[in-house]
């Protein structure tokens, strides 16, 4: 029968199709809650380093603006147009890469090459490669679902992803390369990778993740810290050490808002990667909970887009982005707190940085389109 019809995009949307007012109210509430703590955490560095308690928290509010705008319109805009633009953006990508390491084009800080400078802002290329890989094995998962269960069918997604993560690498950034590659291995089993298929990827990446702490001895230097970090309190375990002080005066209720000691440049980076320490420490056990449940939350309403999706790039596109929220979120808290080698990656929505705000706001945007266009009455061809 015509309406049962695997053409999934051929389907208009009717009236169970909406908008997630859910998803938007968290998203928002997020973006508003992480300019509050990029000022607590960053008024006294932004004072002393640059004349401006607020320097951090007006660059946190131009990004959450233009995160909002971005997460608008790609609400606006018909989300099998991504599908159409795959190889276009996955290019871009790769190009953006690319460029950071270019001498002269890419921002070096810290040693590393990250950044490119847009002039009103600077662009971190791992943000938009990051959503770029999630539309491109969504695009590539929705035309070939039956040959995900072979390794020719998954042959090119993984191909794309060490060409990302290789590229990431060269900066160097580590651990938005395990982000890329954890994002890549969750998608093929979203797809429907086999267990041994799976085993016969992980082993070797595991393996050489080894290597390249090995090599470099800074990596090896944090990874030491992370086992004992008392071994070097004011070298590799400094910055460890000072986040446990934070989340421990913390307490269960937290010592209150704009109270944080550790802001005042015990804690580096407080604003960005750490930030989750300063929320601990003014909010307390009971804060970080919350914070935790927004997340879920997040992440359980792009589930039910999935869920709902007209047709199987929707369904693959929603499922990549909760993937994405979901190990980015679980990486940063897992540095914060001690439970793996210390390694810097922003807590989604909530440190600073303009790049990530856009691009994450952008990808929700995305699954609106998604939610915008769904079918309750295909939720069965799924």
């Amino acid at each position: 029968m015509k309406a049962k019809s695997k053409n999934f995009s051929a389907v208009l949307p009717d009236r169970s199709a909406h908008f997630d007012v859910p998803l938007t109210a968290v998203t928002v509430a997020l973006l508003a809650f992480g300019v509050l703590m990029v000022y607590s955490a960053s008024m006294y560095s932004g004072e002393v380093n640059y004349g401006n308690e607020f320097f951090f928290m007006y660059k946190q509010i131009f990004g959450a603006i233009g995160g909002l705008a971005a997460m608008f319109a790609m609400t606006v805009v018909d989300y099998h147009k991504l599908a159409k633009a795959r190889f276009v953006i996955l290019a871009v990508s790769i190009l953006l890469l690319a460029l950071v390491l270019i001498p002269g084009v890419g921002i070096e800080n810290y040693g590393a090459r990250r950044w490119l400078n847009l002039g009103v802002i600077t662009l971190q290329s791992s943000e938009v490669a990051k959503v770029g890989y999630v539309i491109f094995a969504a695009a590539y998962m929705s035309r070939n679902s039956k040959k995900m269960t072979t390794i020719r069918g998954v042959f090119p997604l993984i191909a794309v992803g060490v060409v990302i993560c290789a590229l990431i690498m060269l900066e160097p950034n580590m651990s938005v390369t395990m982000c890329v590659a954890l994002l890549m291995l969750t998608m093929l089993v979203i797809g429907g990778m086999r267990v041994k298929h799976l085993v016969m990827l992980v082993v070797p990446l595991a393996a050489l993740v080894v290597v390249l702490i090995a090599v470099e001895p800074y990596r090896l230097a944090r990874l030491l810290a992370f086992l004992d970090p008392w071994a070097s309190p004011l070298e590799e375990g400094y910055q460890l050490l000072q986040s446990f002080y934070g989340l421990g005066s913390g307490g269960l209720l937290g010592v209150g808002l704009f109270n944080s000691r550790q802001k005042y440049l015990f804690l580096p980076f407080a604003e960005s990667d750490f930030i989750f320490s300063v929320i601990g420490e003014e909010f307390g056990y009971i804060g970080c909970l919350i914070v935790i449940a927004a997340f879920c939350f997040m992440i359980y309403r792009l589930a039910a887009i999935a869920q709902n999706a007209a047709d199987r790039f929707g369904f693959f596109l929603s499922s990549g982005m909760a993937a994405l929220i979901g190990v980015q979120v679980l990486i940063n808290i897992a540095v914060v707190t001690g439970s793996i080698p210390p390694t810097g990656i922003p807590l989604p929505f909530i440190s600073a940085g303009s790049s990530s705000l856009i691009v994450f706001c952008a990808g929700i945007g995305m699954c609106q389109s998604v939610s915008l266009r769904s079918h309750a009455s295909v939720r069965a061809l799924l």
